[in-house]
């Protein structure tokens, strides 16, 4: 009887697992077909498959623009958030004081503050700054809401880390900042990807916080794909939006095979 009931637990919690999944995900499906329709508005393809709205993407300038703004952007505030992130974590992990976790758990609050919230705090506080449609200000913004990704991955990596590393360094001769970049970091690298990798997706993704803080001058993607909607609603928004889910699902895959290998070098002798 206890083996069924257990049995009958797992079904149902496996089930369950894949009622959210199927929910989460199938959504995110229909946006493939709807990129191949025939028509010149959202639609299932009715005749045949086309590509026009990937040739679209590739030959309208103001979609290429919005691709690279986006990606510098990203790549900036990634770049800045894993230094950044990583830094506090391992100087949180270090201390291991009261004080330090407290400081660890103010760095979560960007994903825990509604980003409207946000998004109203730094309009009245970059237009003082003079940051309002800059890249610095975009930057500046997308770096700060990726922060808590990085240090909430690098502190999971150090929880597994052997201090003994560290301090066989010290004891060796090694200062703080030779044992951080030759002891620390690649023992936590898989963190610092992880960490990269989400500051990185939640930034090329972000909307909100970029009505507010830019205007004319700065046209990321996710701010074209929302003009297309409200102005006209173009097909080649679905291209745009299926090509964002393969790259993500592309990095998703990359991290993971990357710490299948990372775990098989240390099991192999």
């Amino acid at each position: 009887m206890s083996g069924f009931a257990t049995r009958f637990g797992r079904c149902l919690v496996l089930g369950g697992a894949w009622t959210v999944l199927g929910f989460l995900v199938l959504p995110m499906i229909i946006v493939f077909p709807v990129s191949l329709t025939d028509q010149y508005y959202l639609s299932l393809p009715r005749e045949t498959l086309s590509l026009r709205h990937y040739a679209a993407l590739v030959g309208k300038p103001i979609w290429i623009s919005a691709g690279l703004q986006s990606l510098v952007v990203a790549v900036a505030s990634t770049a800045a958030a894993v230094v950044l992130g990583a830094l506090c974590a391992i100087g949180c992990w270090r201390l291991a004081t009261r004080l330090s976790e407290t400081a660890r758990a103010f760095m979560l609050l960007p994903i825990i503050v509604p980003a409207i919230v946000q998004g109203m705090a730094m309009y009245r506080f970059w237009i003082d700054l003079g940051l309002i449609d800059t890249y610095l200000g975009t930057i500046l913004a997308h770096t700060i809401v990726g922060l808590p990704y990085v240090v909430i991955t690098v502190s999971a990596s150090l929880a597994n880390f052997d201090v003994r590393q560290e301090q066989a360094a010290r004891g060796l001769g090694a200062s703080m900042g030779q044992t951080i970049r030759w002891v620390i970091v690649p023992g936590i690298m898989p963190g610092l990807l992880s960490g990269a990798l989400f500051a990185f997706t939640h930034s090329f993704d972000e909307i909100v916080l970029v009505l507010f803080l830019t205007s004319r001058k700065i046209y990321t993607l996710p701010k074209r794909i929302w003009d297309g909607i409200e102005d006209h609603v173009d097909p080649t928004i679905a291209a745009v939006a299926t090509l964002l889910i393969a790259t993500t699902f592309l990095l998703l895959l990359a991290d993971l095979l990357y710490r299948r290998h990372r775990a098989r070098r240390a099991a192999s002798p």
